[in-house]
Formats: C-alpha cells, structure tokens, sequence
C-alpha cells in the first residue's frame, strides 16, 4: 500500500462516522446516508494527490458530502421514494426523548436539500455563517435567509404536530 493510500486509510477510518452521521442529518435516511458517505469519500480519493493542505480535509470533505447530497436530489431519484411516519432503526441514543428526536428529523426530512444543509452545517456541525456560505459557494445572506426560512418552518411543523399529538392523546 502507497503512502497515499495508508494516510487515506487512516482519514477514512478516523472520519467516516462523523460523516455518515452529518449525511444522515442531510437525507433522514441510515442507508442513503451510507451511500453519500461512500461518494463523498470515493471524490475525496480522487482528488487526493491535489490536496495539498490536509489541516482542511474535513472542510473540504463535508463540502463533498454536502454537494453529493444537494446534487443527488436534484436528479430526483429518492424524491420517488415516500416518506414514512416511523424510522425502519431506532436513532441513536442522546439527550432528547426519542419521540422528540423523531418528530425532529421527521420535520427536518421535509425541508428543502438547500435549507436542510443549512441547518445542519450551521447547527449541528457547529459552523459559523462564513464558513458554512463558504462550503455551500454562496453568499452569507443567503445562508441567513435559507437558515431563518428553514427554521421557521421547522418550528410550524412541530408546533401543528405537537398540537395534534395533544388532540389526538
């Protein structure tokens, strides 16, 4: 194995859950989460040998995986597949009541890919404005405006849920 392939290696194996976990965050699905992982990190061997500063390599691969994700649907392939009201797994464990985990992604899955990445580059990878406009190649207005929509409508769809769990229990 070259040099080129054990550092690449030793990246893939230090990062691809990480990742996998911010695709999932993007698409709300386990499977095509792994399969935009895998793309993502098949583009990053591929460029490889260019990349010269590997301080930025998770920049660089999030915008990879974030691009892989805007680009897939809009070759609208997974927009023939339907959405469902319960998850095929059981999400990770953290903080939040699972049911609220659930409603969340659920609410997440529904916005659209651009407002989607948005959200979850800003806030759950944890990126300021600036970078995640630089990631995504737009403006930093864009990235508040798509943020403010995005959060706006998540915030409806939880409250119309939320209100509609109350009459219905």
């Amino acid at each position: 194995m070259s040099d080129r392939d054990t550092e690449f290696v030793a990246y893939f194996a230090s990062r691809a859950d990480a990742m996998r976990g911010t695709a999932y965050l993007l698409c709300g699905d386990w499977h095509r989460a792994e399969d935009l992982t895998q793309a993502a990190f098949v583009k990053l061997y591929l460029a490889w040998r260019r990349i010269s500063r590997h301080d930025a390599l998770d920049a660089y691969t999030r915008r990879i995986l974030v691009h892989t994700f805007i680009s897939d649907g809009r070759r609208g392939w997974f927009r023939r597949e339907q959405a469902v009201d319960a998850l095929p797994e059981p999400p990770p464990t953290g903080p939040a009541a699972p049911e609220d985990r659930q409603l969340l992604l659920a609410a997440l899955a529904g916005l659209p890919p651009r407002q989607r990445a948005v959200l979850v580059l800003r806030y759950w990878e944890d990126l300021s404005v600036e970078e995640t406009a630089r990631l995504l190649r737009c403006t930093t207005g864009t990235v508040k405006s798509q943020a403010a929509r995005g959060l706006q409508t998540l915030r409806g769809r939880l409250v119309s849920r939320e209100s509609e769990s109350r009459t219905h229990g």
